[in-house]
């Protein structure tokens, strides 16, 4: 029998407390709105007597209409020896006008004495009176026993004496939380177990991932008869992060007996995750479960050659189930397997057993030896192919280039790059153009932006789609520091033409060069592409 599991999301606020992480207003609503579209149960938007941003969001938030989540406003109870009816931050929690309230109190008597300042007594009143209070406002409290399981380890008694308050006040869910996020798993499966015989209202989870085990102590707790998870998109959260539910959902929808989120909603993780990336003004993690660019990448031959005849030899799910793609890389560990499925990929015909194969794996090899770095630069690696199987078309060739750089009476550091370059006549002759070999220079910030610039004022009037390419990121790796100023640098870069990215490659003892392979790849790769899609286009007209 399928088991429901509620999730609450608390990314907009709890995974807002990341170090480096700020959401904008609009950026939370956008959030909110893509989690509610996934299916969550219940996101947390914010603590609004914390920051106007917060009260800002319960305001705008009233205008969204959500099908699935209910939306939750979250604060501390209520402070000792003052009046809650005249409390600024209780009454901020009513004014969001949201459906659910989170409160969160001590459990664990350590904090009472020490950081509260308060008797256990007292902490005790103040959590009654607070949950009896918002009883009359919204539909559903829950109370968040902030660390439980320390409290629990350090005084079961007190801890008890805490969540049964709560019951007893009346709210509707108790969520046991690992704060400090030290519980190993078996500790955590005694007391949820424990917990769970001896109380009579629903319980949630809360983890944080100190100890790198968030994910482990959650899925623990659901099976220990906890029926809510709290947890953040991409493990968001204070000091190491809290439960990642991109990891905990579909571990729950597909390997369990417990339900989450539609199973035909998974296909939408990966966006959502790399959208709360891009919020957040993070790098999207690539070697995140699930979700993460390498999550179903195969990189060793013999891997490679297991998947290509039955894919559970080496993955755990199929990737499409949860919206990602397999990836095969290319690399000094390939085999023949790898060089055949990226042929595939790359809709090129090769007979397997034909020697080019293994031509192309002792170049790839050979290559990676002196530093190439083809994972991050398929572009290059498809020139390669296509080079080595003898298809490779000439757009331009060149006679030379030369770099100067400037420093100017103001200060100013600057470059000026002269390029010599000869065009087909071909193509020349087409365009109506006499003289095929080009001559000019220009300047750039720096040489290798001189340099591009340059090489483009000689092919664009040639190759006028050029003018759509444009370099997004530009990597410089050093691969032997004890060499000095004479060492080995690999250059990567990625560029796209607004529809599609692509990466290359350059290697070299001088950095200018490095920079120009990288750059030359990057152009004829999207000249060789637009060629395609005539051909393809062309064909189809026939």
């Amino acid at each position: 029998m399928t088991k429901q599991v509620k999730i609450y999301d608390t990314t907009l606020r709890d995974g807002a407390q990341s170090v480096g992480v700020t959401f904008s207003l609009e950026d939370k609503l956008r959030i909110a709105a893509v989690l509610d579209d996934f299916g969550v149960h219940y996101i947390e938007g914010g603590w609004p007597g914390s920051n106007p941003k917060d009260m800002a969001f319960f305001k705008e938030a009233r205008k969204l209409r959500f099908k699935n989540a209910r939306l939750s406003v979250f604060s501390s109870t209520k402070q000792a020896h003052s009046e809650i009816e005249k409390e600024p931050n209780i009454q901020k929690l009513i004014a969001a006008e949201t459906p659910v309230v989170t409160i969160f109190g001590k459990s664990w008597d350590l904090h009472v004495t020490t950081a509260l300042n308060i008797s256990l007594d007292e902490n005790l009143e103040m959590i009654r009176v607070t949950i009896e209070y918002l009883r009359r406002y919204f539909d559903e409290v829950i109370f968040d026993a902030e660390h439980f399981f320390d409290g629990y380890k350090n005084n079961r008694e007190y801890a008890e004496k805490v969540i049964f308050a709560a019951r007893e006040a009346g709210c509707h869910w108790i969520v046991l939380c690992d704060t400090n996020g030290g519980t190993l798993p078996g500790e955590c499966e005694k007391i949820v177990n424990s917990v769970n015989s001896r109380i009579d209202i629903p319980l949630g989870i809360h983890t944080h991932n100190d100890s790198e085990l968030a994910v482990a102590n959650s899925l623990i707790a659901v099976n220990g008869g906890v029926q809510m998870v709290q947890g953040t998109i991409n493990g968001l959260g204070e000091r190491c992060g809290n439960a990642n539910l991109c990891s905990i959902i579909p571990n729950l929808s597909l390997k369990t007996n417990f339900q989450t989120i539609l199973q035909e909603k998974l296909k939408k993780l990966p966006s959502i995750s790399r959208l709360v990336s891009e919020l957040s003004n993070q790098k999207h993690p690539p070697y995140m479960p699930f979700v993460g660019k390498n999550a179903f990448a195969h990189k060793g031959g013999i891997h490679v050659s297991a998947v290509r005849k039955d894919t559970r030899t080496y993955e755990h799910i199929d990737p499409d189930i949860v919206g990602n793609s397999r990836i095969i890389s290319v690399s000094e560990l390939s085999g023949k397997s790898n060089m055949l499925e990226k042929a595939r990929e790359l809709n090129i015909e090769v007979d397997e057993n034909s020697p080019t194969v293994r031509k192309i794996l002792q170049k790839v090899k050979d290559l990676e030896a002196r530093g190439y770095y083809f994972e991050g630069a398929e572009a290059s690696f498809e020139l390669l192919w296509k080079k080595l199987l003898g298809r490779e078309k000439s757009y331009f060739s060149l006679h030379g280039y030369r770099i100067i750089i400037w420093k100017n009476a103001s200060e100013r550091t600057y470059a000026e790059a002269t390029i010599k370059a000869e065009v087909p006549d071909e193509i020349s002759r087409k365009l109506g153009y006499g003289d095929c070999v080009e001559h000019t220079s220009t300047d750039g910030s720096g040489p290798v932006e001189a340099l591009d610039k340059a090489l483009r004022k000689v092919l664009e009037k040639f190759y006028p789609t050029l003018r759509q390419v444009k370099l997004t990121d530009y990597k410089v790796r050093i691969l032997n520091e004890e060499a000095g100023t004479s060492a080995v640098t690999r250059v990567l870069i990625e560029s796209t033409d607004g529809k599609k990215k692509w990466g290359t490659v350059g290697v070299s003892d001088n950095i200018i060069d490095a920079s120009w392979q990288a750059l030359v790849d990057s152009l004829i790769y999207k000249l060789m592409k637009d060629d395609e899609e005539k051909e393809d286009f062309n064909g189809k007209q026939n």
